[in-house]
């Protein structure tokens, strides 16, 4: 309800994002409310929030309609991988915490929001899994994520190196994912981006990773290297405290992935992208986030299907899945 000037409240008057809040929760999991209290009582070891937001995007919106069609798919996917005999919520129970509150045209005020009920996930000592949302949605969810005198690693698929100090003036912006990242105490050392590649790339954001030591995995040295040798690269670097992850689908090629705000022709292959993430969640995940689906831009659902995807794969591996498939027959 919205309050009027003298105090009371209207019932008819809306005080948010039509399209935010639960319409269902993330593979019909149980709600929980976004309370340590709650969360711990419930038993959940990581929690689904949804970040409906994209207010800092440069290109084309509709990632704010990102979380509500995640979960509208997610009814496709089951907890049980039958290629690994492995079902992910005896072993990582999930729960659905709902949608941030965005505090709309007001960037600042929606971040401090996140931030306080991403710390409720983490004190619970639950993953906050995260859908966005355009790409600013990493920076306040990183942010809370990393505890307190811990020194995690920062891994982020991508085409591009969001390493930009501004955007016009603006440090809370969708292509200032890295730089504030590090303001936000992440050593540049544990940081990786990968899959960068395309014509947005400017010389200030590879400057800047080149001056702070963040490793970059170019698109066309997985083509060369191969996927294993990816993932390898990336374990040398994010070291042994765990590592926030989180997953721009414009890293993917344009035809897995074209409902989003700046699509990539010729980027990462899902295989490619799934391979890696199995090779790398089992060093530990404290966080992670899937940004930039945009499914009002895809004729399909094939987007958010692969937002869902991506998300499974992460948790699953994080949680102990067997990296072997079953023997049928």
């Amino acid at each position: 309800m919205t309050a009027d000037a003298g105090g009371s409240f209207d019932e008819t008057m809306w005080n948010g994002l039509l399209h935010g809040g639960l319409g269902g929760t993330f593979m019909g999991v149980p709600k929980v409310e976004l309370n340590r209290d709650a969360i711990r009582a419930a038993g959940a070891k990581a929690v689904v929030y949804g970040f409906p937001f994209d207010a800092t995007t440069i290109s084309r919106s509709g990632a704010n309609y990102g979380p509500r069609a995640i979960r509208e798919t997610s009814v496709q996917f089951t907890n049980f991988q039958a290629t690994f005999d492995f079902d992910l919520f005896a072993h990582l129970p999930l729960f659905d915490g709902g949608d941030c509150h965005v505090a709309l045209g007001n960037t600042p005020k929606t971040f401090a929001r996140v931030e306080a009920d991403i710390e409720e996930i983490v004190a619970a000592g639950a993953i906050p899994v995260v859908f966005g949302g355009d790409h600013s949605v990493s920076i306040p969810v990183g942010k809370a994520a990393k505890k307190p005198g811990t020194s995690p690693g920062w891994v982020q698929f991508d085409t591009h190196l969001d390493a930009a100090p501004n955007v016009g003036g603006e440090e809370l912006n969708h292509c200032c994912t890295i730089t504030r990242a590090v303001d936000n105490g992440y050593d540049p050392a544990k940081m990786v981006l990968v899959g960068i590649s395309g014509w947005m790339n400017p010389k200030t954001e590879l400057k800047y990773c080149r001056d702070h030591g963040i490793r970059v995995i170019w698109l066309e040295e997985i083509w060369e290297h191969g996927a294993v040798w990816a993932a390898e690269q990336i374990l040398e670097r994010v070291g042994d405290e765990g590592f926030y992850l989180t997953f721009d689908v414009d890293a993917l090629d344009a035809a897995f992935a074209p409902g989003t705000c700046a699509p990539t022709p010729g980027g990462m292959t899902m295989r490619e992208a799934i391979q890696i993430i199995r090779g790398i969640a089992p060093a530990g995940l404290i966080g992670l986030d899937i940004a930039e689906p945009a499914p009002s831009l895809d004729h399909s659902t094939r987007t958010q299907l692969v937002a869902a995807r991506i998300a499974l794969e992460a948790l699953a591996f994080h949680a102990g899945s067997p990296s072997t498939p079953v023997r049928v027959g």
